[in-house]
């Protein structure tokens, strides 16, 4: 599903080539759409840095994921909400790598859960059934906090030509 809101969209020329234009977010929204893994970056209590890859959902303009309440990105969560989710084609020469910097939201509306549990196995397979329950997800190994993050500032990193394209969206 697509933004519905479209973003501003300015490219730095200091980090790329010259006369390279910035990439349009349709391509960056398909990106996170069809990305098979991310990483997510959130920060400890005590300020460290803690990055882990998870599976990502795109759906009405945001990025969802899910962890265990036990795991330490959901309680790293639980005193800081920003998180940064990147994905790409890791490569230097060829593609679009993506940074998304946002805040992450408990998803508990039983509808979107309904909904995600059904964008999660549509997009994974069926090893990726879940079962909505009043908390987020369950599934035979257990249950998992849902998330959304809402981008405020997304980049694309470019290569071939290479640049750096900034798409900032509107906050409510």
């Amino acid at each position: 599903m697509t933004t519905t809101v479209e973003p501003v969209t300015e490219v730095d020329p200091r980090y790329g080539e010259t006369g390279a234009g910035p990439r349009p977010w349709a391509e960056a929204e398909a990106l996170l759409a069809a990305a098979p893994l991310s990483w997510v970056s959130t920060v400890r209590p005590d300020g460290r840095p803690h990055v882990t890859p998870l599976l990502t959902v795109w759906r009405d303009g945001a990025l969802h994921f899910c962890t265990g309440a036990a795991e330490r990105k959901a309680r790293n969560l639980e005193t800081n909400a920003e998180v940064v989710l990147t994905t790409g084609g890791n490569r230097w020469d060829e593609g679009l790598d993506v940074v998304v910097e946002g805040t992450a939201e408990r998803v508990r509306d039983r509808a979107e859960l309904v909904a995600l549990a059904g964008a999660w196995e549509k997009k994974y397979g069926p090893v990726w059934r879940f079962e909505p329950t009043e908390e987020g997800f369950a599934d035979p190994h257990g249950s998992a906090l849902v998330f959304r993050v809402r981008p405020r500032t997304v980049f694309g990193f470019a290569k071939s030509p290479s640049s750096q394209t900034r798409w900032r969206f509107p906050q409510a």
